[in-house]
């Protein structure tokens, strides 16, 4: 997680909403895109998926500023992000429900609840879910709010499940080397990724190594 951010955020979603899991992402740009916490290895691997494609409901909770809500996320086609989808199957989930995390203007980042079994929250749980999005919106600003200036936010210990140092780093490296936006330089390893079968933070490593390189006509 980010240094001085509270891993434990997850754990209120757990204890008031009958989910299997949660995980908490900051896309606030008072710091790097960095998980927050991860309550087990399917909500952060749901989270990774998205981030590794580029696609998925995080993306258009996001974009819209409201809820997306799949309580049967392993039926319908799900146009807007196809490869999400099918990747999905191969988790134990069944219902997922994104809640983006914003307050006034600013977009703090989301929270992603699953559940292994299909269905609905209930308007009351529901309810429960935007309650506690909005206290961790709080919760997460304020500690954003204070974070050291200067390099911004502290990585997680290397090899931490969470850390996405490494990708911010190679970001910067693949911009370097192909001459392009930050933007783009993150499409060119998701690209990668995704052709190779990997995840973009292997990709990432690979980059940082130099043993993978995004200059044209590179190795």
């Amino acid at each position: 997680m980010a240094d001085g951010l509270d891993a434990g955020l997850c754990a209120g979603f757990l204890e008031s909403l009958p989910i299997s899991g949660a995980a908490i992402s900051v896309f606030s740009g008072l710091a790097p895109e960095t998980m927050v916490c991860a309550s087990d290895a399917v909500s952060a691997r749901i989270d990774e998926l998205q981030y590794d494609l580029g696609e998925g409901p995080r993306w258009e909770a996001l974009q819209t500023r409201r809820p997306v809500l799949l309580p049967d996320v392993r039926n319908g086609s799900h146009a807007a992000w196809p490869v999400f989808a099918k990747s999905l199957l191969e988790l134990d989930v069944s219902a997922l429900f994104v809640f983006p995390l914003a307050l006034g203007a600013l977009d703090v980042g989301v929270a992603e609840l699953y559940s292994s079994v299909s269905g609905p929250l209930s308007p009351a749980e529901h309810s429960k879910a935007l309650q506690l999005a909005d206290v961790v919106t709080w919760h997460l600003l304020r500690q954003l709010l204070t974070l050291p200036t200067g390099d911004g936010t502290d990585p997680p210990p290397d090899g931490s499940p969470l850390s996405r140092r490494e990708i911010h780093q190679a970001t910067g490296m693949v911009l370097a080397q192909a001459g392009t936006s930050a933007r783009d330089a993150l499409l060119l390893m998701r690209a990668h990724a995704f052709a190779h079968g990997r995840t973009v933070r292997e990709v990432a490593r690979d980059v940082v190594s130099r043993s993978v390189d995004f200059t044209p006509g590179g190795g």
